[in-house]
């Protein structure tokens, strides 16, 4: 008797020790993160624009979809005869200037949607510091329009924060979704799944129904989903290819990668 008991002791021991190697050893993905910045009280317009600029054009996604004028509005250029973002944002929304605006599109994007186009446009808050939104805000607004934006817009807190928040894009895992938890669903709601997936009766339909993935996907094929989406998109979905971000590899602990990657998977 001792001699199974020994074996399944040895069993569930082996299995633990399996888990904890995944979850630990699991090489985070190089992701193009966007990185802290260190934009004080005195920041010209100029380094806003700059700042924006390469938001815009690189580790922020913007062009996935903004740009082609198809399932986004085109900013950088005339959309539908009003000119580019800057020339029209302060006739977008009564009672809102073009900074207003433009900032409560990255942050509220569900608040206004322009006419012709789905509710597609996530929180830019939970992925972007502070300062990376008024950058952003910036230069958008370079665009044919004013600038505006100064130093006093961004929080003054996030200065000396931005280094440890989950914008700042430290890589390892070294962004704190969900501060850290490893319970799957806070991950999900902290990394803002639920924008666009439906996890029972919570959640969007831009993206694939998450409920049952695990009846359709393995956990290998999950993993890779969340950690690079585009390689392979479902079908059905290919025109919103581009969308999901592309920096969970480095905002994920292998843990809480590993914890989301299992719970999905075993909604079967």
């Amino acid at each position: 008797m001792w001699a199974i008991n020994l074996r399944i002791f040895g069993v569930v021991l082996g299995t633990l020790a399996l888990y904890t190697l995944i979850a630990n050893k699991i090489p985070q993905m190089q992701s193009e993160v966007p990185r802290a910045l260190a934009l004080g009280a005195n920041v010209t317009p100029e380094q806003l624009v700059s700042a924006g600029d390469q938001l815009f054009h690189g580790a922020g996604g913007c062009t996935a979809c903004h740009g082609l004028g198809t399932r986004a509005p085109n900013l950088l250029t005339d959309e539908k005869g009003a000119g580019p973002i800057g020339a029209r944002c302060a006739k977008r929304e009564a009672g809102k200037d073009c900074k207003a605006y433009l900032y409560e599109s990255l942050t509220k994007p569900g608040a206004f949607v322009v006419t012709g186009y789905e509710p597609i446009m996530p929180d830019m808050g939970r992925t972007l510091s502070p300062q990376q939104l008024w950058a952003l805000v910036a230069f958008l607004e370079s665009n044919g329009g004013t600038v505006d934006v100064q130093g006093s817009d961004i929080p003054a807190a996030s200065a000396a924060s931005s280094a440890g928040s989950p914008a700042a894009g430290a890589g390892g895992g070294g962004a704190k979704i969900a501060n850290g938890s490893t319970d799957a669903m806070e991950i999900i709601h902290g990394a803002g799944c639920l924008g666009c997936h439906k996890v029972g009766t919570e959640g969007g339909a831009i993206g694939p129904d998450l409920t049952h993935v695990g009846g359709r996907l393995s956990a290998a094929l999950i993993r890779e989903s969340i950690l690079t989406p585009d390689a392979k998109v479902a079908r059905g979905f290919e025109k919103f290819k581009g969308i999901m971000p592309k920096t969970f590899g480095d905002q994920l602990t292998g843990a809480q990668l590993e914890a989301l990657v299992q719970f999905l998977a075993s909604h079967k």
